[in-house]
């Protein structure tokens, strides 16, 4: 089974800036790759997206703040988040997909606050 290994949340003041990264056993980002996250009491939101060709794709309210990016080589997807705010606070997942199948990271926690 493929399995993820997520790092790089964690607990930041506003304005400060993270790293994740998805780190996979197969190659499940190379055709899709994506970052949502679930706030509580919230539904869970598509954040970046990766195409195969290298196109990228955000959510209106991180444009030009947060910048997904993939290493192949590694099965790796990434998420830069800059000049974080409070409501950037919530539970990151990356997905990946192979053959009929889509794969879900366990989940990263992203606290946002003085």
């Amino acid at each position: 089974q493929v399995q993820f290994v997520e790092s790089g949340g964690g607990l930041v003041q506003p304005g400060g800036s993270l790293n994740l990264s998805c780190a996979a056993s197969g190659s499940v980002f190379s055709m899709y790759g994506s970052w949502y996250r679930q706030a509580p009491g919230k539904q869970r939101e598509l954040v970046a997206t990766i195409t195969s060709g290298g196109n990228t794709n955000y959510v209106d309210s991180v444009k030009g703040r947060f910048f997904v990016s993939r290493d192949n080589a590694k099965n790796t997807v990434y998420l830069q988040m800059n000049s974080l705010k409070s409501e950037d606070t919530a539970v990151y997942y990356c997905k990946g997909r192979l053959r009929l199948s889509v794969y879900w990271g366990q989940g990263i926690q992203v606290t946002v606050s003085a």
